[in-house]
């Protein structure tokens, strides 16, 4: 019953972070409010995983990255580099990926990461016109949207990790 519980609310935040990339992608804007309901989200998933497995590592572990991931990025965030809702989103995604899942996780921001800056600078690798000349603008205005990548590789480890777990496989761990 825990482990529904959890999984039902990691399948909530995947809407969520549909959203916050489509609104990051055409507003270049992440609400707080938006980043507030993710973490909540991923702080009730990871306390039912917790008290199913009887142990509170994971939810440790995901407050320790999430809190240096926003002390690394912060200063950056300083300096104009990044937006604010890009650092808050990427200190709350830990508490979503879980512990277990955040190799998996910044492996497929990696992947992600580097795709956006390539469609960036290159928007003419892109099929539609339209899409082509909106990436165009996102380069002149020097804005990249990354909560777009951040979004895409949480959700990409949310589905591994309810694959995972509805399967039995346990997580990345089986596979490297």
């Amino acid at each position: 019953m825990l482990l529904a519980a959890s999984l039902l609310l990691k399948v909530l935040a995947v809407p969520l972070l549909a959203r916050v990339a489509w609104l990051d992608f055409t507003t270049q804007k992440i609400s707080n409010r938006d980043v507030l309901l993710l973490l909540c989200l991923g702080i009730g998933s990871m306390q039912f995983m917790s008290i199913q497995a009887g142990s509170w590592w994971d939810m440790g572990l995901s407050v320790i990255v999430g809190f240096a991931l926003f002390v690394v990025l912060f200063p950056i965030w300083v300096l104009r580099k990044v937006g604010a809702g890009d650092v808050k989103l990427i200190a709350v995604v830990p508490f979503l990926a879980g512990g277990t899942d955040l190799v998996l996780f910044t492996l497929l921001l990696l992947v992600f990461a580097l795709i956006t800056a390539a469609v960036v600078k290159n928007p003419f690798m892109l099929p539609a016109g339209a899409f082509r000349l909106y990436a165009e603008h996102l380069d002149r205005k020097g804005v990249v949207p990354f909560g777009v990548p951040i979004s895409i590789a949480a959700i990409c480890a949310i589905v591994f990790h309810i694959v995972s777990r509805v399967t039995g496989y346990g997580g990345i761990e089986n596979f490297l």
